[in-house]
């Protein structure tokens, strides 16, 4: 970037961002808080779910800029669309990313209406900015939604054959899900089979001609085990000794499989060969069992009623009504009769409907500048906030409609502007005249969410690792902690190698209790729209002493060292790798004397140099000064806790 002088260096800028595999998982993250996204099913059992490739899913979506429309019709209808694909059936995943309550007790019929309320109300919540769920109990207070229109809405997602019962995080319908390397495992198995398949039958040819002869031998020996044999053994023995007996056009089939299965055993190519096609058998099996299996969207065949329900109760069921939307918003052109899920999603992204650009539009711009243009991105309604900048929201949205719903397009809009360009530093006089920055003179200047704070240590040090999807990581996390919150029936096993450094995006989301290095996040236990700041004291601590920042700090240092450099050398290179910009000379000044300081501490104490050394599983590289590596990791962690460093300016 540094040496492109040309005046269309920030839009080169911007593209490349936009084409990094990064920028897909970067996205993905907001999508997920809304989706209510997480590896577990919650409440008191909270088992483990794959629903990991839908989160891989979004993560291409986003890579591959798939127009909104499409990305919200597949995943609120996918499986309703003609001949519907495997790709289009497992976006609907969206829907069914709702916890799932396996407590005992627990009344199946309840659970379903819990769970269709979920989808409900995070459909009004993600594309129409509206508090539905006010309105299970009776009509919105506020916004012109009745309690007999939720029920209309509730109406489009009551229509899937989940029962409620149990706690399965399996619950059908489900969608075998294989990664590439998956697929060319059972193509190989396959081969695998019918090659041992067609030997066994080729070998079985060539032995079926001594079985007539094998028979009545095979009848005098099982006769004297019978009689000297072990006790376990003879309910075997008597079963194929009846079986012998009986004729072979009386025989049962469960008689012929007895004595073909004993005549195979008998003859050594024969039983090799069956042996070598039930182990192919059984590995193709293996294989399908650990493919992950999500749960996704499906209509029953027979229409379920839909009862409006006092007070929400599942059991206290009133008139039935069918489906449709508001009479506030557009009303449904060209549906099913009744309307189904896919109507409703085509309906969300009509051109004429109000609220869809805006809402999703305030949310990307939320992403970028810590708050949208209505401050109450969950709320479009008269108690949220009347936008700030009508015109441009509007402008924003229609753009959006127009460039056939493009999210890399609108990014780049606003990115390439002048106000995402400002810079961030702020007099007292701006401050004053406008704390919030509402009126955007200045850049937003906001703290980075945790999981960022993560991403970018590991990244300076150079230990991140860029692998796209796969199946949820399990990395350092202080003893006990699920145990604790599950009574001791979780238990934490933590990975090792590069699962360790890949990015917060794929580690494990027990939804009972979230990731423990990260502070402020969404719960994931229901739809989540607004911003969160990382700003509890408590993260300091997790900065300063958790083992990813020690082990990054490290890391950094090791990047930045050399033999040949000075000091103030190492320092303006872990300064760039860090902040991209080289230290000002009182903060020189400061950091070397920080330098000083440990030097001189680990020159009087060499254990605490491995002490220090020793946290984290990343290698040190031969031959390196380990003082000095365990001088400038002090230093490193000092910089990685900086302000400028946690914080978006």
């Amino acid at each position: 970037i540094l040496s492109d002088t040309t005046h269309t260096w920030f839009e080169k800028a911007i593209d490349r961002y936009l084409a990094s595999p990064a920028y897909g998982e970067r996205m993905a993250w907001n999508w997920l808080d809304a989706a209510r996204y997480a590896d577990s099913n919650g409440y008191q059992g909270d088992r483990e779910r794959t629903m990991w490739p839908w989160r891989d899913w979004v993560v291409e979506s986003f890579n591959n800029n798939l127009p909104w429309d499409t990305f919200t019709t597949w995943q609120l209808a996918g499986d309703l669309l003609p001949n519907a694909t495997h790709e289009q059936k497992l976006a609907t995943g969206f829907c069914r990313n709702h916890m799932i309550n396996g407590e005992g007790g627990r009344i199946a019929e309840e659970n379903r209406v819990d769970y269709v309320m979920d989808m409900t109300e995070t459909m009004g919540t993600v594309w129409l900015g509206a508090t539905l769920t006010c309105a299970r109990c009776h009509d919105h207070k506020y916004d012109p939604y009745t309690r007999k229109e939720y029920y209309q809405l509730f109406d489009f997602f009551n229509q899937t054959p989940v029962t409620g019962g149990g706690g399965d995080p399996q619950t059908p319908p489900i969608l075998s899900t294989p990664s590439l390397d998956q697929s060319r495992a059972i193509d190989h198995a396959e081969v695998i089979i019918q090659r041992t398949q067609s030997e066994f039958y080729q070998f079985k040819d060539k032995h079926i001609q001594e079985m007539e002869a094998w028979e009545p031998i095979q009848l005098s020996q099982i006769n004297a085990l019978i009689k000297t044999g072990k006790e376990a053994e003879k309910e075997s023995l008597k079963a194929l000794q009846l079986a012998l007996k009986t004729p072979d056009q009386k025989r049962t089939d469960k008689q012929k499989k007895t004595v073909m299965d004993a005549f195979v055993t008998s003859v050594p190519e024969l039983a090799k060969a069956r042996d070598q096609w039930i182990k192919a058998k059984d590995r193709l099996n293996k294989i399908k069992r650990s493919i992950p299996k999500v749960m996704v969207m499906e209509e029953i065949s027979k229409r379920r009623q839909t009862p409006m329900l006092e007070r929400g109760l599942y059991n206290q069921k009133r008139d039935t009504v069918l489906a449709a939307v508001p009479a506030s918003l557009p009303p449904l052109e060209n549906f099913q009769n009744p309307p189904n899920r896919l109507n409703l999603a085509e309906w969300l992204m009509r051109r004429d409907h109000p609220l869809t650009a805006r809402v999703t539009v305030n949310r990307f711009w939320q992403q970028f500048f810590g708050m949208g243009l209505v401050k109450t991105p969950e709320d479009f309604g008269v108690q949220g906030e009347f936008p700030k900048h009508l015109e441009l929201l509007d402008w924003l949205s229609a753009e959006f409609m127009d460039s056939g719903w493009d999210v890399k397009k609108l990014i780049k809009i606003i990115l390439s502007s002048q106000t995402y360009q400002r810079s961030s530093v702020a007099t007292p006089k701006l401050i004053e005249a406008d704390p919030e920055n509402r009126l955007y003179a200045r850049a937003p200047r906001f703290r980075l969410p945790s999981w960022m704070i993560r991403d970018q240590a590991l990244a300076a040090a150079g230990l991140l690792d860029p692998s796209l999807g796969g199946a949820p990581v399990n990395g350092y996390q202080p003893d006990g902690v699920w145990e604790d919150a599950t009574f001791g029936n979780k238990k934490y096993t933590q990975d090792h190698g590069k699962k360790l450094f890949r990015r917060s995006l794929y580690t494990f989301w027990r939804r009972i209790i979230a990731p423990t290095l990260l502070f402020d996040t969404a719960s994931r236990q229901t739809c989540n729209v607004d911003a969160k700041r990382t700003n509890s004291p408590l993260h300091a601590l997790a900065t300063l002493n958790d083992t990813t920042f020690v082990e990054a700090a490290r890391g950094l240092s090791i990047q930045a060292m050399s033999d040949e450099l000075q000091d103030h050398e190492i320092l303006e290179r872990i300064y760039l790798l860090t902040l991209a910009r080289p230290p000002s000379d009182q903060e020189r000044s400061i950091w070397i004397q920080s330098a000083d300081r440990a030097r001189s501490y680990f020159s009087s104490d060499r254990e605490a140099i491995d002490a220090w050394l020793s946290h984290g599983e990343s290698d040190i590289p031969a031959g390196l000064n380990r003082m000095q590596l365990a001088t400038w990791a002090t230093v490193s962690l000092g910089i990685l806790n900086m302000d400028e460093t946690l914080t978006r300016e």
